[in-house]
């Protein structure tokens, strides 16, 4: 289910080009319309400070590209997350900044046994990058898959901590910023206590007009899609990879949605890569101007649930005992 109407988000971008190298030095390491955030109720109460923001390595580069017919990436762009701007002509439409035959890739619901490596795998062969969107409770299971993401060079944002559709009235507002807010602090314990980038993307597109005007208090960037490759419903990687091209070829440019947790996805990433290069087509990477800043409580509540049973302490005469040879 998608949403109809487009959004603008009173915000601050910048966009910074930058040259179309692979190759860089390593660093030190959807169902209506909905309102402006700024013509949007304010909240009933101010939302928790974030954590003190504390300075981290510098993202690992992505590796120097050794072929020589790759797709690459075209061009770098950062982004100013300051108000929540929103991205994606499914929903956003006011920050067009993509040129024709530009498009980026991204990734939902990760990271995820099998099928996330497959798509970095795709992704390192061509020398070129995506966003990852990682649900919270996949990043507590598999935080070293995570963790190859990161180290590979690709954005992190997030989506949620269980992927529960936030327009589900069931939910209190509080319930909806936990599920926004325990996903990002997941994601951050994941990465070894390194916060993923400002940007965010709602489950099934489906935007609350109140979590809308969270995400721009928060200052985090709000992803929708320009075109949706619809790889869950695909039966063959081949079905993926026809949608995809039918779609660029109609609109000329866009965000990709994309599912790392599908594996017809990882098996349709090779040859789509392979298409995107012949046809013409540039990877833009979208980096974010500085990390999310997590909140205490949620951090504390991601350990607080993680903890597990103690093994016991006693000693062994205690707990094992021969009562017949």
């Amino acid at each position: 289910m998608r949403i109809a109407a487009g959004l603008f988000v009173a915000s601050t971008i910048s966009l910074l080009a930058s040259s179309a190298a692979w190759s860089q030095t390593s660093p030190a390491k959807p169902a209506m319309a909905i309102p402006a955030a700024a013509t949007a109720p304010a909240p009933a109460a101010a939302a928790p400070a974030p954590a003190a923001a504390a300075a981290q390595p510098a993202q690992p580069a992505r590796a120097a590209c050794t072929n020589p017919n790759a797709l690459g990436v075209g061009r770098t762009v950062e982004i100013d997350t300051t108000g929540g701007p929103g991205f994606g002509f499914e929903h956003f439409k006011e920050l067009d900044f993509l040129k024709e035959k530009e498009v980026v890739l991204t990734f939902d619901d990760g990271p995820w046994l099998g099928n996330t490596p497959g798509v970095l795998k795709a992704l390192a062969e061509e020398c070129t990058t995506g966003i990852f969107f990682i649900i919270g409770k996949h990043a507590t299971y598999y935080p070293e898959i995570l963790k190859q993401v990161y180290a590979a060079g690709h954005t992190v944002g997030t989506h949620t901590w269980s992927h529960i559709a936030l327009v589900n009235k069931k939910l209190s507002e509080d319930q909806r910023k936990e599920e926004i807010e325990k996903g990002i602090s997941a994601t951050k314990w994941a990465l070894g206590g390194i916060a993923p980038a400002p940007f965010f993307r709602f489950p099934a597109l489906q935007h609350p007009a109140e979590m809308v005007t969270y995400l721009g208090e928060r200052n985090i960037a709000i992803f929708s899609c320009d075109l949706d490759s619809f790889d869950f419903k695909a039966r063959s990687a081949k079905q993926i990879i026809d949608n995809v091209m039918r779609k660029l070829e109609k609109n000329g440019k866009g965000i990709v949605l994309m599912h790392d947790f599908h594996k017809h996805t990882a098996e349709a990433l090779p040859e789509l890569l392979k298409r995107l290069k012949a046809g013409g087509y540039k990877v833009v990477a979208m980096r974010a101007k500085a990390p999310v800043q997590t909140m205490a409580q949620y951090d504390e509540a991601i350990i607080k649930d993680l903890k597990l049973p103690t093994a016991s302490s006693r000693p062994l005469s205690s707990v094992v005992k021969t009562v017949s040879e």
